[in-house]
């Protein structure tokens, strides 16, 4: 299983009202200093069961999201996640 791969599965397993920083993700998929490449593999994911909402950066603050900031903004107040 390759990087991309295992990341995806990282991000299948967060559970809804629930995050994680891109760092976080990278670490779990196996390489803690790829959290750019996490960002990358998840705008260029159209999967809609890999949750990409919920990862955001360590800062607490969103991130981006392939559907646009709003989008995310509105899927995690939907799911109940606290926002900064």
């Amino acid at each position: 299983m390759g990087f991309k791969d295992k990341v995806l599965e990282v991000v299948r397993k967060i559970p809804e009202g629930h995050t994680l920083s891109y760092k976080e993700v990278a670490k779990l998929a196996g390489n803690k200093s790829a959290y750019r490449a996490v960002g990358n593999i998840l705008n260029r994911n159209r999967n809609p069961n890999i949750p990409c909402h919920r990862v955001i950066r360590s800062d607490g603050k969103i991130g981006g999201f392939n559907k646009g900031s709003r989008e995310k903004i509105k899927f995690l107040k939907k799911e109940g996640s606290i926002l900064i």
